[in-house]
């Protein structure tokens, strides 16, 4: 039965990683003010009919944290970037010099600094949701061992230990989500 338990374990751990790291994917896509080029990692060009990542046809840069530069590794793609990120509705308008594409990042008003903020404390609440149906997974795997033998006592200790990685988690979680927000707080 302890083989099985640690398999349950195992289980439920892997699951609350799975959405700590979404949810650290997810945060790194609310821009912050700053001009970062993980900005644009959800921006996909049409490459030549093929729906593909901006980072696969082009170099993005900072050259300070305002200003997010573009460099096609073909002259034809400055249009078709250009229209992705139009498109990709991120509050960015691109501009085509004939060589690259520069894009100033407006500065964030208070209104939209809130806005972020709530979105950020939005996916960390998702990501709650993910550690809680972890558990509730991990929780349901010991009561039907219980019922196939597991003794009383081994089950509650293993749920108390369940419950450990949850806390553990949601507590990585809301470090996470505190730091993202006093980031995006920060004028």
């Amino acid at each position: 039965m302890t083989e099985e338990l640690e398999l349950v374990f195992m289980q439920a751990k892997e699951g609350m990683e799975l959405a700590y790291d979404h949810l650290g994917k997810e945060l790194a896509n609310i821009r912050a003010g700053k001009a970062s080029p993980a900005m644009l990692n959800g921006v996909r060009v049409d490459y030549y009919g093929t729906e593909t990542p901006l980072s696969q046809v082009a170099n993005v840069n900072t050259t300070d944290g305002r200003t997010l530069v573009i460099q096609p590794w073909e002259k034809a793609m400055l249009e078709p970037i250009c229209k992705a990120i139009t498109y990709a509705n991120l509050g960015l308008n691109p501009q085509n010099n004939g060589e690259l594409i520069i894009i100033s990042v407006p500065a964030l008003t208070e209104e939209r600094r809130k806005d972020l903020s709530r979105k950020a404390h939005a996916e960390g609440e998702t990501a709650k949701v993910s550690l809680r149906n972890s558990r509730k997974e991990a929780m349901d795997e010991i009561k039907k061992m219980e019922k196939d033998g597991l003794s009383e006592d081994i089950a509650k200790t293993a749920q108390a230990q369940v419950q450990g990685i949850v806390d553990a988690f949601t507590e990585k979680v809301d470090k996470l989500i505190a730091a993202k927000e006093r980031d995006i707080l920060t004028v």
